[in-house]
């Protein structure tokens, strides 16, 4: 059981898209809430950056345990999703770019026993890390969806 054609291109490149949602527009603009109780642009990038270290952690927990369960995760209970609102649009960047390469590594490097691996879920189940793969690229596509539907109902700085 390992990772598949697409989800390997996709775990190299899919967070790509963040810099062709954004361009032209400024920080200000992208932490602009454009409906009240809702993230903004900037918000979705800083969530994005905020869950990899958690998924890594969990992808290494699964590695090391036996069937581990997980709570939901929630963000805005996250110091490090809040930690990641104060910082710049440019260390968010940097920071998800160097924290994918780890990701993927980690990832295209397991052996087929180690990707085959489980972990519950609390809400989809007993997962394998290629399936907690697909998921988080699927939560990741779900958000830069969301950016792309923000930034498209403002205009570019």
């Amino acid at each position: 059981m390992s990772l598949s054609a697409s989800v390997c291109s996709r775990l190299q490149h899919q967070h790509e898209t963040i810099y062709e949602l954004i361009r032209g527009f400024s920080e200000e603009q992208l932490r602009q809430r454009l409906q009240p109780g809702k993230w903004s642009a900037f918000e979705q990038l800083a969530h994005l950056v905020s869950y990899q270290p958690v998924f890594m952690q969990r992808l290494q927990i699964i590695h090391q345990e036996n069937q581990p369960s997980f709570n939901r995760y929630v963000a805005d209970h996250d110091p490090a999703f809040i930690a990641c609102c104060k910082r710049s649009l440019q260390d968010l960047l940097d920071d998800l770019l160097a924290r994918r390469s780890g990701i993927t590594n980690y990832l295209m490097t397991l052996t087929e026993p180690a990707a085959g691996r489980t972990g519950h879920h609390p809400k989809y189940g007993s997962l394998t890390i290629v399936e907690w793969t697909e998921f988080f690229l699927l939560h990741e596509a779900h958000h830069l969806f969301s950016i792309f539907m923000l930034t498209r109902s403002t205009q570019p700085g």
